[in-house]
């Protein structure tokens, strides 16, 4: 009798009991993953769990010390990411290899090599393959224009475009909406969604788990170099998978909220910028103040006004019941006031500088006594940040970029707090942060609190915002739409609020 049963389809990428070790630390412990045609597959895990390790094995940056790579059914051996590329595997990281002086149809075509004759590039059949690229991902992007002027979104399918380029039927996307809006995000999405319907794999690293809940069809959940579980989304919960990231409960992310004093650390009154107008509202010494409201609300602009990176057009700012009258972020940090942007990468670091010489500019007169530098003090002041906030890194000297988003972030509020703030502004601290690191600045947070600095952070995660604050501030269209204690307080009514409707 013959079978009737169609036979098993084969991975599109198949990982096997893959070890990898640096100076005697192991970073993958036996790894196994496997990932199907046509399927959008999650990689979830704290930073240091062994993600980016892994890719960078499957993707030929690192040898393997033990176990398999598998491409279609087919064992491989990348020796370098080009022979990776040829194969059709693709990593797409959250910085984008996009060249901002060459236009999209070149840069599209770059992995390809540009069709030539005797030498000369045929530009009309350059433009033909890349917009054959971008029709097949349902875009339309000028081919004329250049890279570096198209907007984040536009960038991410360029990216896309060229591996498509190269025939990609693994790819592999690190974080790709960490720049993106809601809109764009929605952009992205439905790219993907047409990809996995032509068979690509897909295989995606974030740790927006509402993203993962969205467009992925599996996940699977790596912690401390080892793959703890694969399943189908639709058989999970984030509760779940957060417990499984960190081994805890995500009821445990947030410390217990402390006491305050009745003391008045921050007045505002009447604050008028560009964007906002006319907020009032007082925060206590020890108080941490959660800050929400949609995109555009003015709740970034606020935390700008104060810290002076904005000009303010009107208002009065007290500290301590000392007038702040002064302009520009020099006199608000002599008042202060410190910020952490949102931006860490661009505004907060500077990447190719080493952790200490980052901490020691913003804090030269710590570090200068005499007006000479102190190489001393300047060792002592990483030591201390690097001890106290739990920095992973091989050292003082490790440049920034070469951190993790977590321990960068760190970095940028090692700064600050190396300036013993009375108010620390926080914008978006934990963004593109795994769940482990932001349990740990949770923490940080919660011990400045308890010290009686007063602590200003704005986030647009609800969860966020009602067990880290002890009240919650919420904007609508500039201007202050309620505030409300967070221990009473639930997401429905801070956006009820946001939306600018009456509670």
């Amino acid at each position: 009798m013959t079978s009737t049963l169609a036979p098993p389809r084969r991975s599109a990428l198949e990982v096997s009991g893959i070890v990898k070790t640096f100076d005697g630390v192991q970073a993958l412990r036996g790894v196994d993953l496997e990932i199907a045609p046509g399927e959008i597959h999650a990689l979830l895990g704290e930073n240091g769990a062994g993600k980016s390790t892994l890719i960078k094995v499957i993707t030929g940056l690192h040898r393997q010390d033990e176990g398999t790579v598998s491409i279609g059914g087919e064992r491989v051996a990348f020796a370098s990411v080009r022979a990776a590329n040829d194969a059709g595997v693709v990593a797409l990281y959250q910085e984008l290899s996009i060249i901002p002086s060459m236009s999209v149809a070149e840069n599209i075509v770059l992995g390809e090599g540009a069709p030539q004759t005797a030498g000369i590039v045929r530009w009309g059949a350059v433009r033909r393959r890349a917009q054959e690229q971008l029709d097949r991902l349902g875009q339309r992007i000028p081919l004329r224009a250049l890279a570096g002027d198209l907007s984040p979104v536009q960038q991410t399918m360029v990216a896309v475009a060229r591996a498509l380029s190269i025939d990609a039927n693994v790819l592999i996307l690190d974080e790709p909406t960490a720049s993106l809006t809601d809109t764009e995000i929605e952009d992205l999405f439905r790219v993907l969604r047409r990809l996995r319907d032509e068979g690509v794999a897909i295989v995606y690293v974030s740790h927006r788990l509402e993203e993962v809940f969205e467009i992925c069809d599996r996940l699977t959940v790596m912690r401390n170099g080892r793959s703890i579980v694969t399943q189908a989304v639709a058989e999970s919960t984030i509760d779940g998978v957060i417990s499984t990231m960190v081994g805890r409960e995500q009821s445990d992310l947030f410390p217990p909220r402390g006491g305050h004093g009745d003391d008045i650390a921050l007045r505002v009154a009447g604050l008028t910028g560009a964007r906002v107008r006319d907020v009032s509202f007082d925060v206590r010494m020890g108080e941490v103040l959660g800050v929400g409201g949609l995109a555009g609300s003015g709740r970034s602009e606020l935390l700008r006004l104060l810290a002076g990176a904005q000009r303010r057009h009107a208002g009065s700012i007290d500290v301590d019941g000392i007038p702040h009258r002064r302009l520009g972020v020099g006199a608000a940090l002599q008042a202060g006031i410190a910020l952490v942007p949102e931006e860490r990468r661009s505004q907060g670091v500077i990447l190719g500088s080493a952790i200490d010489e980052n901490l020691a500019i913003p804090n030269l007169a710590r570090v200068s006594p005499g007006g000479i530098v102190s190489a001393r003090r300047v060792a002592q002041l990483a030591s201390d940040a690097i001890r106290n906030l739990r920095i992973k890194a091989n050292g003082a000297r490790q440049p920034v970029g070469q951190l993790s988003g977590g321990n960068q972030q760190k970095v940028v509020l090692a700064k600050m707090l190396a300036r013993s703030p009375r108010v620390l502004l926080m914008d978006e601290p934990t963004r593109g942060i795994d769940v482990g690191t932001k349990a740990e600045i949770y923490r940080l947070i919660r011990e400045l609190a308890a010290t009686g600095t007063t602590v200003i952070v704005v986030s647009s995660e609800l969860p966020e915002l009602i067990g880290l604050s002890d009240r919650i501030l919420v904007m609508h269209e500039g201007a202050v739409a309620g505030v409300l204690d967070a221990a009473t307080a639930d997401e429905e009514v801070i956006l009820t609020h946001a939306y600018g409707r009456d509670a």
